[in-house]
C-alpha cells in the first residue's frame, strides 16, 4: 500500500507529521494530489485552543480547508484546480432554500471529524473542485477561498457605490475585504489592526488605517466628520473590533460580523447598537463565490500574491503554525508534497 505525509494535531500545539496511507477514492469522489494550503484564523483555533466554540477536538485531525492541487484520479485528471471545502447534503432546508454555506448536514475540511488537507492526497468531491486558468499560481488558488468570504460579506451587506466603509481587523480576509469593497464602489474604506505591517498593507490597497490602540472609534467618526460608515466589517475575532464596529457604524447602518473570537464570546452596548438602529448580520463562509474570484484575480481587480508572506514544506507545518500565531506575516502557506 502507497503512504503519503500527513500533518495530524493530535492536541493543542501538538502537531505531528507521519506517514499514513494514501486515500483510497470512492466512485463519486476524485483524488488531489495537495501542492498548497493556507493557514486561517479557525486552523489557528484548532491548533491554539482545541477546537471553536462547541466543535472540540475529540480525535487527532488533519487541518487545512484553503487549498488547491491537481486531479490524479477523476474527470478532472491532470488539471490544476481550486477546492471548495464544504460538501453540502443538497437536501435540507437551507440547501432547498438557496444557502449551501447553511447547510445542517455538511462536510467541511479540517473540521471535526472531517479530515482536512495537511497532507499530500486528499479525496473530494468533483464538484466542489474549479480548474485554476493558467494565470493563476496554485498559491492563487488557496487565497480563493477567504477571498470567496469577502465576497459573501460584501454580497450579503448590500455594498453600493458611494459608500462609507468600516474594516476592522487586517489579516488576510480583511484585506481582501478592503480590496473588494473598492472595486464594489466604496467611497472611503476605513481599516484598524494593531500591527502596524497590516496597516501598511491595507493601505497600500487605498485604505485609510488607524492603530486598534483603543482610540480608532473616535478618529473614525472625527474622519468622516461624525457620520459613521455605512457598513462596518468586523474581521478581528476580537470583542474591542465589534464595539467599534457598532461605535462607528451610522444610524441604520450595517454591521458584518464575520471575525471568530477566542472564548465563543462576544459582548456589545445594547443601547447603541439599539438607538442606531443597526442590522447586525453574521458571515458564515461562502456560497457560489468561486468563479467570481477566479475572474477577479486573472483579470487583476483583486490581489492576492502580495498577501502569501511565507511558506514552508509540510514537514514543518509546525513551524508553520507558529508563525502564523504569532501574526508574523499575513498569509502562511504550507506547500504540499511533489
Amino acid at each position: 500500500m502507497k503512504t503519503m505525509r500527513v500533518a495530524r494535531l493530535h492536541g493543542v500545539g501538538d502537531m505531528r507529521v507521519r506517514d499514513e496511507l494514501i486515500p483510497t477514492p470512492c466512485a463519486d469522489e476524485a483524488l488531489i494530489r495537495v501542492t498548497a494550503v493556507g493557514i486561517c484564523g479557525s486552523d489557528l483555533h484548532w491548533f491554539a485552543q482545541g477546537g471553536i466554540g462547541d466543535a472540540q477536538l475529540a480525535q487527532p485531525l488533519i487541518l487545512g480547508h484553503e487549498f488547491s492541487g491537481v486531479v490524479e484520479i477523476g474527470e478532472l485528471r491532470g488539471r490544476r484546480v481550486a477546492v471548495d471545502p464544504q460538501i453540502n447534503c443538497g437536501k435540507c432546508e437551507p440547501c432547498r432554500e438557496g444557502n449551501p454555506n447553511l447547510c445542517l448536514a455538511h462536510r467541511f475540511a479540517g473540521h471535526g471529524s472531517d479530515d482536512g488537507a495537511l497532507r499530500e492526497f486528499i479525496a473530494w468531491q468533483p464538484d466542489c473542485l474549479f480548474p485554476l486558468p493558467d494565470a493563476l499560481s496554485d498559491e492563487d488558488g488557496v487565497m480563493l477561498e477567504p477571498l470567496g468570504i469577502a465576497l459573501h460579506a460584501v454580497d450579503l451587506a448590500h455594498l453600493r457605490p458611494g459608500m462609507t466603509v468600516g474594516v476592522y481587523g487586517c489579516g488576510p480576509i480583511g484585506l481582501l475585504m478592503i480590496q473588494v469593497a473598492r472595486i464594489s464602489g466604496a467611497a472611503r474604506v476605513f481599516a484598524t489592526d494593531k500591527l502596524a505591517h497590516r496597516l501598511d498593507a491595507a493601505r497600500a490597497f487605498g485604505a485609510e488605517v488607524f492603530a486598534a490602540d483603543g482610540d480608532e472609534a473616535r478618529a473614525i467618526l472625527a474622519a468622516s466628520q461624525q457620520r459613521g460608515v455605512d457598513v462596518a466589517f468586523e474581521i478581528a475575532g476580537q470583542n474591542a473590533a465589534l464595539e467599534t464596529a457598532l461605535t462607528t457604524a451610522k444610524a441604520g447602518g450595517c454591521v458584518m460580523w464575520a471575525g471568530i473570537p477566542e472564548d465563543d464570546r462576544a459582548t456589545i452596548t445594547a443601547s447603541s447598537a439599539r438607538r442606531k438602529g443597526l442590522t447586525i448580520k453574521v458571515v458564515r463562509r461562502m456560497k457560489h463565490t468561486y468563479p467570481r474570484a477566479i475572474d477577479l484575480v486573472a483579470c487583476g481587480r483583486v490581489d492576492v500574491r502580495s498577501l502569501v508572506t511565507h511558506r514552508f514544506p509540510l514537514e514543518k507545518t509546525s513551524e508553520a503554525f507558529a508563525v502564523a500565531a504569532r501574526r508574523e506575516g499575513i498569509k502562511v502557506i504550507v506547500n504540499g508534497g511533489q
